[in-house]
């Protein structure tokens, strides 16, 4: 009988206790081989885009790049992620999932649900702690109303995708200089200073 494929998890956290930790706990647990651990992205980078495993749990607070950049440098490697933080911030879960995260739990999150989320997460799914996940549920909830003109709404909708300014400009028929134009107004409006700002306060208040 043939023997089923373990997931293969990485870690990428500072902490060396927490590192060490559940690399051993989760390498043991049935169905999943956990042999990469490392401690930055500046460290990991390398090393996951020669051996990209099928998930990554990846803290926020990492030394040098932290880890929602580390998300959007990495997704390309076709790996899963999810975030394990002590970070319960709004903002901060809006933009890990905007990066590209497909899950968020706490570092209070028990072993034995670290270890179902990765299976979730495997399977397609989306794992988030419990409180995480009634606060993504409250903000698609409610309908926030918005001064942006339609134009703005229409530019904003294509930067959630990920697009850049020429990608953009390509799809609304408009040039690059109008688009940092509406982006412009867009930051002063919503009162953001950032890309990423302004795509997690338009999903998190359902803008567009």
């Amino acid at each position: 009988m043939e023997q089923e494929k373990s997931i293969q998890v990485a870690i990428v956290e500072d902490d060396q206790d927490i590192r060490d930790q559940l690399l051993v706990l989760l390498d043991a647990a049935s169905g999943i081989s956990c042999k990469q651990a490392y401690y930055s992205i500046e460290q990991a980078s390398p090393l996951l885009m020669s051996n990209p495993p099928d998930l990554i749990l990846m803290d926020i607070n990492l030394p040098g790049v932290d880890g929602i950049e580390g998300v959007k440098r990495l997704k390309h490697i076709g790996s899963e992620f999810i975030m394990l933080t002590v970070h319960q911030e709004d903002h901060l879960v809006f933009e890990a999932l905007c990066a590209g995260a497909c899950g968020y739990l706490t570092k209070f999150t028990p072993l034995s649900r670290i270890i179902q989320a990765i299976r979730e997460a495997y399977a397609g799914g989306a794992p988030m702690s419990t409180n995480i996940a009634r606060m993504v549920v409250s903000s698609f909830q409610k309908k926030q109303t918005s001064n942006l003109s339609r134009r703005e709404k229409e530019v904003l909708a294509e930067l959630c995708k990920g697009k850049s300014y020429k990608m953009v400009a390509e799809t609304l028929f408009i040039s690059t200089d109008t688009v940092r134009s509406h982006v412009r107004h867009i930051y002063k409006k919503l009162e953001v200073h950032s890309q990423s700002a302004a795509v997690a306060k338009a999903l998190k208040e359902n803008l567009i």
